[in-house]
This record gives C-alpha cells, structure tokens and sequence, in this order.
C-alpha cells in the first residue's frame, strides 16, 4: 500500500516510466498513460479520501482465430493489448464495496456475513452490478478471501469495441480483490474461470472462457478448452511489428440493440447439433460422425446450425495452423489461415450482419473498403503481403481486425475513419500481462 502522494512520487520516476513501457509498448504514449494515472490517484482521493492504495490493471483482448469455438470446447488463438483498464483501490474497514467507473454512476455492495452466498439478481442482469457480485461470489465460494474496498476505475477498452471490455472489468475486479486479500494468490486461470461464471450467471451472457482468459492471462496464447475445467494454454512469442505487420480493429459503429438473439443463436444452434449425437457440446462429436448425419441434420434442424457445425471443425483446423505458422516465423501461412478463418465466419458461421436489419450491414462495407485499400482480390492468396481483413469477436454488428503491412497503416486507417469516424479505427500492440497489480 502507497499513500497518495507516494503512489504520484513512484508515478513521476524514471523507473515506473519503464514499467509503463513494458506493460504498453510504445513509448508515445507514456506521457499519456503518466497522466491518465495520475488523474486516477486525484480522482479516487476526491471521492474517497486519502487512504493508502494500490493499482491494477486489466487489459482488453483480441480474438485471432477460433471465432466462435470456446462454447463448444473448440481451441482459440488470442491476445491482450495494450489498452487497458486501470483502478486505484483501497481496503476498506467496512464490508461496504465502492466502485466508480469514470463517466458511469458509483455502484455499491454491502457483503453479508458469508458472500459465497450472494445469489444473482433479476433487477441487476445484464448490469456492472450484476458482474461485481458475480466476481465477489466466485472468489469467496473457491475460498479465498473478500472484503470491503474501494476502487476507482478509467478504462481504455470501450464498451461495444470488440475488445472485451466486460471481460477487462472481469478481470479488473478479481485482481483488486486478489491483491487487496489474497497478495495475488489466486491464478490467472482462476481468475478467468470467476469472471466467466460472473457473465453467465449473474450478467445472464452464454459466454465461452476465450475473452477472459485472454485478458487475464495476457501475452499471444493458443487455448484449447478441450476439458474447459483444465485448459490447456501455450503462450506464443512472435512479434507482429518485428515481422512488418500492424494489428489494426476498427469499430464499425454498428448499433448493438437487439442482438442478444443472433449471438445467443450461435452457440445454441452448435448445441443442436451437439446433441442429435447425444453430447453437450460438438468437440464431444468426430467430424466424420458429423458428415455421415448431414442429410438428416438438414431435415430436423435446418441448414444454418449444420453451415455453423461445419466452421467450427474446420476453425479448429485453423487455429493449429496460426499457431505453428507464428511458432515457426511462418507469417504467410498465418495470413493465410486468418483469411481464411474470415471467410468461414462470413459464409458459414454467418456473423457478419443481423439478417432482421438488412439494410445496415456496417461491417461488410468495412471488409469490401478495407480489400480494396489493401489490394486484395477474392481468393488471390498471392497478394496476403498486402494484408488480410476479417470480422473480429462475436460480429454481427461491432468490429473487424486487420493485419496490415507498416507501410500501408496510416492509409488503411485513414480509409476506415473516413468512413466510421476519427478514433474508428486502433492500431494496437499485443501485451506481456493479464491482470496486474502495477503499484
């Protein structure tokens, strides 16, 4: 714990300037995040008073393959980046926790005498409430220790940006409260598994574990959520920049009401198909046990669950062979897959656009103008040291992910906020760490 003051002292150094650069990667944006940080410490002191603190931080994630896989048990390549969110948080002597979002109301919680007994609650589904109950009731029902604090938090990761901005609070809330009570006992693993149980059940999202893991554990890993109690995790060390290559998300501004249907539909439409086999999940079904019972999967379920059944092996297929193109230094082949992964989303899994709002397809015209930026030409794999474009995340209306030649970033990005607006489009870096206690 640092008071105030002290914590601004560490803040000012030469030291935590390089601290800051490891954990974000760039040395341009140093002075801001000195800033940013230093604002935290004033505003937790306004609102709280001065009480001896510390700080975390929490990163957003990027999904570079197994798009929609992990509720089926699939395997995923993702990454941390190095926007974040950051709290300054302080014990409190009381079971009263405080939270102050910038820019959102304070939410509170008072603990009862045994907090692995707080249930979820109707009026606070789909709410941060909703998540911090969640992420308290996890910890304290594995075990460890939770009590009272209180926390102010500024956060880089937008919500509806693509980049997990939930799973990023998540995260954030399980590492104050692993450091504050438990000096960081708890793993990451651990960690992520609480944040997910916080989304399903006291959020009310069907979440698969890819977004907090990826946060939570951090750096560029392959995850594979065979046995989602024991994932098996391999963290990958390849730098993009190094290999000539920007990672570019833009945010398409695609209005997010009222998808709660197409991207529920996902997951549950993969466990129709599941259970026609009787299992739960389809990595539980061979893929040659899927292709023999394609007629009749047709007849009793229709053709889209079989199209989304179809990507998911194949997904799976894709994310191995990400994984050991960056291994081996292979970035061709990497392009390669992750065009691929793009098409399969579009054309079978089918979620780049709600088809209950035709009219509005923001993230098609965001892949058509980005393919015409970067030169591509539809299957033309000899033009991939051009770049490559696909729908990032869960899709249907929020962000796509490009991997785009240095040379070519400051086009490529003036043509995307060209059409959804300055700051659409992030180029970003992969980082080191998940959820972090920084001071």
């Amino acid at each position: 714990m640092q008071t105030i003051e002290a914590a601004k002292r560490i803040i000012r150094t030469e030291q935590f300037r390089e601290k800051l650069l490891d954990i974000y990667q760039e040395s341009a944006r140093i002075p801001k995040e000195e800033a940013r940080y230093l604002q935290a410490l004033d505003s937790f002191h306004s609102l709280f008073g001065d009480l001896p603190v510390e700080i975390y931080s929490a990163p957003g994630r990027t999904e570079i393959g197994g798009n929609h896989t992990d509720h089926q048990h699939g395997q995923v390549l993702a990454a941390s980046i190095n926007d974040d969110a950051i709290a300054v948080a302080a014990m409190a002597e009381t079971s009263l926790i405080r939270v102050k979002s910038e820019g959102y109301p304070e939410i509170s919680l008072t603990l009862p005498k045994d907090p692995s007994a707080l249930a979820p609650l109707s009026e606070e589904e789909g709410t941060t409430a909703g998540l911090i109950r969640g992420v308290v009731a996890g910890l304290a029902s594995r075990g460890y220790r939770v009590g009272g604090f209180s926390a102010y938090i500024t956060s880089e990761v937008l919500g509806g940006s693509g980049l997990s901005s939930s799973a990023a609070f998540e995260t954030l809330i399980g590492t104050i409260l692993n450091g504050l009570y438990n000096d960081m006992a708890c793993d990451a693993v651990t960690i992520a598994k609480i944040g997910q149980y916080a989304e399903n059940v006291y959020f009310g999202k069907p979440c698969g574990l890819m977004d907090q893991m990826a946060c939570s554990v951090g750096s560029l890993c392959h995850m594979d959520f065979e046995d989602p109690e024991n994932p098996k995790l391999e963290r990958i060390d390849f730098d993009l920049t190094e290999a000539g290559y920007s990672l570019c998300i833009t945010d398409t501004k695609g209005s997010h009401a009222d998808l709660t249907e197409d991207y529920a539909a996902v997951p549950t439409e993969m466990k129709a198909v599941a259970a026609h086999f009787g299992k739960a999940v389809l990595r539980e079904v061979s893929e040659p046990e899927l292709q023999q019972a394609i007629p009749a999967l047709r007849e009793k379920l229709g053709d889209r669950p079989v199209l989304r059944a179809l990507h998911f092996y194949n997904e799976n297929r894709r994310v191995v062979a990400e994984s050991t193109a960056l291994r081996t230094g292979d970035i061709r082949s990497f392009l390669r897959a992750v065009r691929a992964s793009g098409d399969s989303s579009f054309k079978f899994l089918q979620n780049v656009y709600t088809t209950h709002d035709i009219r509005h397809q923001n993230m098609s015209v965001a892949l058509a103008v980005s393919e015409s930026v970067l030169g591509l030409s539809s299957g033309d794999i000899s033009l991939l040291d051009t770049g490559v474009v696909r729908v990032h995340g869960g899709g249907f209306a929020g962000t796509i992910q490009a991997f785009v030649p240095k040379e070519k970033t400051d086009k490529y990005r003036g043509a995307m906020e060209a059409l959804f607006g300055e700051g659409a489009c992030m180029v970003l870096k992969i980082r080191k760490y998940g959820g972090i206690r920084v001071i």
